[in-house]
């Protein structure tokens, strides 16, 4: 498959994917459960208080502990077995929602109902994080952008259907039954994170988990800050969950009072964010080649909030709902692009603690918006907080351009400085279906490596622990198998490559490998060349013949007559 098909791939390729399939499904479940579930606790507080302050403690009172503890979030994701830690969670989320189910049946007052709205989402700060993380794991860096293009289309749909679910159920039974029903999805969905045959092995890069929690946290927080691209991206990310946080008591309002469709009109102008998700989706996963995402990015956050400006205007459910569809696919563009590339740019290791920082800045941004919206409310009128909110963050997206064409600025020279190596990996047919990501991603991670004539740069017999790419100069193969002397076996040149069979077939090294002449390599170390594999991005060409040239040497080695050298 050549890199433009692959890249073509999208959806079909990572539903393909059993394991993503099992976790997909049971995010989609518990997704369009906890849909309903905001829709019906927003409308339990809003009618026991009918006021606009009450609206927005559900959304500060659910997102500010979240807030706080989802740093340390991260850091649980990285040190237990993430298919385990999903269970557990699903299992406890079913557990509190049960209990906040008879809260409100019991009518025990909005401030319990809140308290333990905020332990689901505590619990959630942990489930993003490992989600997050396991997906690159799952599906390989080729089908990534489409993981998560396709992960926030579940969500969109989520937005449509469980706001639907959620004002279903409202209108023919009761909040206590919706909450129930999320208890139910939540179920299901450990059930289905219980099929997931992926495991991921705990880590901690902080002193073996001996640090303290400061510490443990601040790892996060420093790989965002000595990025500059991982800093615009998180406030790009940031900057949109301030407009969600405004919108989850905005839109409460406006739809009371200005559409006169009462609270409930809250879960219509929800789903028309989805519906543009859903709209934008197929559409994501060709921008995330993009080499000016930054931008491309910016001008999703366009999108997403200058047609609030509308509204002003408007007094029309369905005009409304057509605002809405715009704004979803811009806000589907920040949120996929952005999240795309701060799993292709962060190192493995670190992905689950950076993206427990990130949903704390996250959920920030989400709790100012709604933190400051009824303040304005009081202190001016409902116009202008529309026009304060729409304009207000378009004007910021155009102040951070610089930063964002800086962004734009290092991708490119970065790609620039990694070209030889996209080349030499290409050029060999080493990874003939591999994506251009993929490529790109391969010669990140390898290392070039000048050597002088003379020197041994591999050992038969020795751990294989990396695959070598010939990029200028001489290599001689030479192996003893089963003899006492060294036999000349092939000679290598720029282009050729060497050391893939003791990866594959997970043997020490089967020959050594001599510099012939001072010789520049391209050395890829032995994990990220088997994530390739995994992934399937080396060709069946390549990996037959790999075992030829394994039958050969073996042969070469144990014959006592000379035989032709493998090529």
């Amino acid at each position: 498959m050549s890199a433009v098909a692959a890249e073509r791939r999208g959806f079909r390729a990572v539903l393909a994917i059993p394991d993503y399939r099992w976790l997909v499904i049971g995010l989609a479940i518990s997704s369009i459960g906890s849909w309903a579930y905001n829709v019906a606790l927003y409308v339990y507080v809003y009618e026991t208080t009918q006021s606009a302050g009450w609206a927005a403690a559900v959304t500060i009172g659910r997102f500010v502990p979240s807030m706080l503890l989802s740093s340390y979030g991260g850091v649980v994701a990285e040190r237990i077995e993430r298919r385990r830690l999903l269970i557990l969670l699903d299992l406890t989320s079913t557990v509190v929602m049960i209990g906040l189910a008879i809260v409100t049946g019991l009518d025990l007052g909005a401030l319990v109902a809140i308290t333990l709205a905020s332990v689901t989402s505590v619990i959630g700060t942990v489930y993003y994080p490992a989600t997050a993380a396991l997906t690159p794991q799952i599906v390989g860096e080729r089908d990534l952008a489409a993981a998560n293009s396709f992960e926030s289309l579940v969500e969109n749909v989520s937005t449509i259907a469980g706001p639907a679910l959620g004002a279903a159920v409202l209108a023919v039974s009761n909040v206590e039954v919706a909450l129930f029903l999320n208890a139910a999805t939540f179920l299901v969905s450990a059930w289905c994170s219980s099929r997931i045959r992926t495991r991921s092995q705990p880590t901690d890069v902080t002193e073996g988990g001996s640090a303290g929690v400061l510490r443990q946290v601040g790892v996060g927080f420093r790989a965002i800050g000595s990025s500059t691209t991982a800093a615009v991206l998180v406030a790009m990310c940031v900057a949109a969950s301030f407009m969600y946080g405004t919108d989850t008591v905005l839109f409460v309002v406006y739809s009371e009072e200005r559409l006169g469709i009462g609270p409930d009109g809250f879960g219509l102008l929800l789903a028309g964010v989805g519906v543009g998700g859903v709209a934008m989706a197929p559409l994501v996963d060709r921008l995330a080649g993009s080499r000016r995402l930054a931008t491309v990015i910016s001008l999703g956050m366009v999108v997403y909030t200058l047609p609030t400006l509308l509204l002003v205007w408007i007094d029309q459910p369905a005009a409304a709902f057509a605002v809405q569809v715009v704004r979803g696919a811009g806000t589907l563009v920040v949120d996929v692009l952005a999240v795309t590339a701060l799993q292709r740019s962060l190192a493995p290791d670190l992905l689950a603690r950076v993206f427990g920082v990130f949903t704390a800045l996250v959920l920030a941004g989400i709790s100012l918006g709604a933190l400051v919206t009824p303040i304005l409310l009081r202190a001016t009128t409902l116009d202008v907080t529309l026009e304060v909110f729409s304009v207000g963050v378009v004007v910021l997206v155009v102040l951070a351009y610089p930063w964002t064409r800086r962004v734009d600025r290092e991708t490119t020279s970065r790609l620039a400085a990694l070209a030889p190596r996209i080349a030499a990996f290409d050029s060999v047919g080493l990874f003939a279906a591999a994506s251009r990501p993929t490529l790109e991603a391969l010669a990140a991670r390898a290392e070039e490596v000048d050597l002088p004539a003379g020197h041994r740069i591999v050992t038969e017999g020795e751990p294989a622990d990396a695959f070598y790419v010939v990029a200028d100069g001489r290599v001689e193969i030479v192996g003893r198998g089963e003899g006492t002397t060294e036999r000349h076996l092939a000679a290598m040149g720029p282009g050729d490559y060497f050391g893939e069979i003791g990866l594959l077939e997970e043997v020490p090294r089967t020959a050594s490998v001599d510099a012939t002449t001072d010789v520049r390599l391209y050395r890829l170390p032995g994990e990220a060349f088997q994530e390739a594999l995994a992934e399937g991005s080396a060709s069946m060409a390549f990996l037959e013949s790999s075992r030829l040239r394994w039958a050969q040497t073996r042969s070469l080695t144990s014959s006592p007559t000379d035989a032709p050298t493998p090529t």
